[in-house]
Parts: C-alpha cells; structure tokens; sequence
C-alpha cells in the first residue's frame, strides 16, 4: 500500500522526500524545546529569566495570546453549529485543528511553568474555591477534552481508517452531536477567557490592571472574552492563507476568507468600543482615586513607555477594525491579510502589558521599576510549542481532509 492512498481522495500532496524534510527542519526546533524542558524540569524554573518579582514572563504572555487566537474554534464552532451559518463548513475544521493545537500547547506550557509538574494534581484535589484559576483551570481542561473529542471525527475520516466500518459509523455519531459539543465548547471558553482577565482585575495591589466590578466581576472579565472572540476568526483565517502558501495550493475560497475577515471587524469594533471606554475610565477614575497618575504607569527607560498603549489601541485596534468592516478592503487580499495580521498582533500586545508591564510597575514607595528579558530556556520552549503545532498541522493536512472546498478550487 502506498503511502499516496492515506492522501484526502482526489488530492495531492508534495513528494514524500520534501515532507520529510520538512519534518526534520521542524523537529530542529523540538529538539532544542526538548533540551530547554529537560533543564526547566530537571533543575527548576531557576534556569529561566524569571524570578520572585517577574513570576508571569514569556510562558504566561504566549499562554494567554495562544488561548485568545485559538478562540477561533470555539466562536467558529457557535456560528457554524449553533447560529448555522453554513459558509464556515468550509473552514470550521481548520478552526477546530487551531484551537487544539492552541489550547494543547498552552497546557504543554503550563507544565513547565507551573515548577512542580507532579503537583499539578492539587488544583483538581485541593481547588480554591475564592481564585479564578480554579475555574480557568477546570474550564480549560474540559474545553481542551471537548477540542480532542472535536478532532477525532476528522482522524476518523482519514482514506484507510474509515474503510473500518466501527470508525466510519463512530465519525459519523461524532458529527451528528457536534452541535452539543460546540454549545458546551463556547460556555467553558468563554468563562475560562473571562476569568484570565478577571484574574488581573481584582489585583488591587497593581493598579495597571486593576478593575472595578460589573456584577460580580471586573469588567476585564468582559474585555478578555471580547477581544479573544475578536482574534480568533483573522487568525483562523491567517493560518489558512498561511498553509496556502506553503502548499501552494489553494484550500479555502476567497469568499469564506472575506466573512472571517468581516465577523473579525465586526467583533474588533465591538471589543475597541469598550477597551477605550475601559482606558478612559482607568486613567481618569480609578488611578486618581489610588493617588496615582497616568504617567506614573509608564516608564519608557526600561521599555514600558506608552508606544505599547497606541500600538495596542490605535495601529493594532482601531485602524484594522475599520479596515476589516469596509468592504472595499476586503476585497482586496493584502489589505485583508494586514489588517487580520494587525487584528492578532494587538491582542498579543494586550496580554503582554497585562502580564509583564503590570508587574514591571512598582507599586511601594520604596520599589523601582524593573525590565524583564526572557532567556533561551523560556525561547526554546515557547519555540518547542510552536513547532508542535507546525507538526501536528503539517501530518494533518497531508493525511486528513481538512479543506472541503480543496479539491473543487485546484481542478
């Protein structure tokens, strides 16, 4: 049997020489993040950059951005399955692979991060009950188990596995209940979105991310989810143009990439609405009522000046919602793609200011202002999870059928 017949029916792939290649290239970088784990875990978090002042660094910055771009799969997943928008069938596979590999990796993450790997029981065990990480942690486990039981059907589908009648007939039962387990995929998401930046907001000791309450949560329980939802579709939609590139096949048609793009924009206005309401009311409300001032929270000598503040808000908020909401833009793909691109670099500014810069900030009389640099350890991991995904995606385009629309756009 050759290996041409585990290939998506009516498909091609590159030469099997070309993808081992390919492999090998990635697996440079897993074998470094490979190397970088071994330290972390075998001598402790010590090996990093991070120490009693800086305990979120790298880890918790690329934790936080990777959950909020793989939100496309849950969002994808709610208007595909639950609001039946029926153009996402084209895509929502894609979207699932993305948030997978997202969630997944965050995990791989969190095991170095947490120091004490064969501990990482006790939050199950010994939860408390009064911090939001015990809902993050319990709604990202059952969300991550939701995405694995969401990929399986699409294993299931390969050419030579659904030839085994128990496979092809599981596939099937797996995608006749996709909707419930999309419904059940937005609620954990998006509590477990809204109590990462809940988690900052009832930091009343940093004032750089501290919030007052709507309800029973601050109001960064609400910007968390908004922006994440906000991401997730551009990069959803990036990825695809990505592989289209690389492949140099075309996988998904224009006009699925122009409805990404305008649930994208629409969400960004939505989400920027809010963010500069929520910036406004930080800098001339809550900060004077802590004797502080808005300056005061920027410190430019050590790399946390306000450049942050208009490149998250303006070049990376403002300007690509406007371009993803105008129609003239979308029709153009560099403008789109730009625009997209911008969409997801200004979320992950946002967690990096929220994690890094807040802690960077002093906060007694007698502390100073403090840079962070992430070292090798910190970069060959975060590396490491990169390249897995480019791994996991890489055998999954090759062997399952990802792209419905594949074949009818390369006749």
């Amino acid at each position: 049997m050759s290996e041409r017949e585990f290939w998506p029916e009516g498909v091609e792939r590159c030469e099997l020489g070309k993808f081992l290649a390919w492999l090998g290239f990635i697996s440079i970088f897993l074998l470094w993040g490979l190397y970088g784990a071994y330290k972390v875990l075998g001598t402790g978090i010590g090996v990093t950059a991070l120490d009693n002042y800086f305990g979120f660094g790298l880890w918790i910055t690329f934790d936080l951005a990777v959950i909020a771009l793989g939100a496309g799969a849950f969002f994808s997943g709610f208007l595909r399955y639950i609001m039946r928008i029926d153009e996402l069938k084209n895509i929502i596979n894609l979207a699932v692979i993305v948030g997978f590999l997202c969630y997944s990796g965050a995990m791989l993450i969190l095991v170095l991060d947490i120091g004490q790997p064969l501990r990482a029981w006790f939050g199950y065990w010994h939860p408390n009950v009064h911090s939001m990480l015990t809902e993050v942690i319990f709604c990202i486990t059952c969300y991550c188990t939701v995405l694995i039981i969401e990929y399986v059907p699409l294993i299931l589908e390969n050419r030579q596995i659904a030839k085994n009648r128990f496979c092809h007939h599981l596939a099937h039962n797996f995608h006749v209940y996709m909707p419930l387990f999309a419904g059940i995929g937005t609620f954990l998401s998006t509590f477990h979105q809204g109590s990462l930046g809940g988690m900052y907001g009832v930091l009343f000791g940093r004032p750089f991310v501290y919030r007052e309450g709507f309800f029973i949560w601050p109001w960064t329980f609400f910007l968390f989810v908004a922006s994440a939802i906000a991401s997730g579709p551009a990069f959803t939609m990036l990825c695809a143009t990505f592989m289209e590139w690389i492949t140099g096949r075309k996988l998904v048609s224009y006009e699925t990439k122009k409805l990404m793009g305008k649930i994208a924009g629409l969400l960004l206005c939505f989400y920027m609405f809010f963010k500069i309401i929520d910036t406004y009311a930080w800098a001339n409300g809550i900060l004077p009522g802590m004797g502080l001032t808005f300056d005061q929270m920027y410190n430019s000598a050590f790399g946390y000046g306000k450049t942050w503040l208009w490149l998250e808000l303006f070049w990376c908020g403002v300007i690509p919602a406007i371009m993803l909401v105008t129609p003239a833009v979308r029709e153009r793909p560099a403008l789109l793609y730009l625009a997209a691109i911008l969409d997801c670099v200004g979320i992950v500014i946002n967690r990096f200011v929220f994690t890094v810069q807040a802690l960077a900030i002093p906060v007694m009389p007698f502390d100073q202002w403090f840079s962070y640099f992430p070292n090798w350890a910190e970069w060959s991991t975060s590396l490491m999870i990169v390249a897995y995904g480019f791994l996991v995606m890489s055998l999954s385009y090759r062997y399952l059928p990802i792209f419905p629309q594949e074949r009818a756009l390369n006749r």
